[in-house]
């Protein structure tokens, strides 16, 4: 992997705990949709036993001038230095990395399948796929706890309204614990729901991605539903 020199542009915040980090797009660097760098605090002010590094998923898209990455915010000394880095801070970036891209066949259906912050690469492909108004027909399901909690989906919603090919299917587990109200799906990602949404699933590729949890129990989902092992990609997401 070649490795970058970046800077820290605006920081944002997505969804109730999670954020947006801004980056200059170095000269020379190039990604395809669901790609992941590996990003290095350069000198930060603290440290602990995790390091100064993590990988994201690039979260924006390759036609986009600059690099967005989104993380759910926790205590460790890499989130909280980067939490409060002023525009400027200097990051270092190896990458591009990951082989979780969208398939050349457009005419079997891009299924995707998200748990929280497991979002970020399947964002990543649907603006992608929307500037260069692909063929593909693109059909997102997206699991929260609350509406609060689902980083980009208003962004989702003004998609579907752009793009003919796209449609969510948000779901929520615990909406009861909302402030707003929800009148959409309730409950995990599961069978039920994707034949709801989803009649032919032979003719569709499917992509998931969140903590290791989450990804085993929707493998297992899809080869109960009877989905070959080839029409799967994924990538874990663990919580740091």
């Amino acid at each position: 992997m070649a490795r970058y020199e970046s800077v820290l542009r605006r920081s944002e915040r997505v969804a109730e705990g999670t954020f947006a980090f801004h980056f200059d797009k170095p000269a020379g660097f190039t990604h395809f949709a669901g790609q992941n760098a590996t990003f290095e605090l350069v000198d930060p002010p603290e440290n602990d036993a995790e390091g100064p590094t993590r990988t994201f998923t690039l979260a924006s898209a390759p036609f986009e001038p600059g690099i967005m990455i989104a993380t759910r915010m926790r205590d460790t000394a890499f989130k909280r230095v980067l939490g409060s880095a002023p525009a400027g801070t200097r990051i270092r970036i190896d990458g591009p990395a990951g082989i979780m891209v969208l398939h050349d066949d457009d005419a079997r259906t891009a299924v995707f399948l998200a748990g929280g912050i497991g979002i970020t690469p399947f964002l990543s492909m649907i603006r992608q796929a929307t500037h260069q108004r692909l063929a593909h027909r693109l059909l997102l399901f997206y699991s929260n706890r609350r509406p609060e909690d689902a980083a980009f989906l208003d962004e989702f919603r003004a998609v579907e309204r752009e793009n003919p090919r796209f449609r969510m299917v948000a779901t929520m587990t615990e909406p009861e614990k909302s402030a707003l109200p929800w009148r959409g799906e309730t409950g995990y990602i599961r069978k039920e729901l994707l034949a709801r949404h989803l009649p032919d699933a032979s003719r569709a590729i499917f992509y998931f991605a969140g903590p290791p949890a989450m990804t085993a129990a929707m493998q297992a989902m899809l080869e109960e539903a009877g989905v070959e092992e080839d029409a799967m990609r994924s990538e874990e997401f663990y919580g740091y």
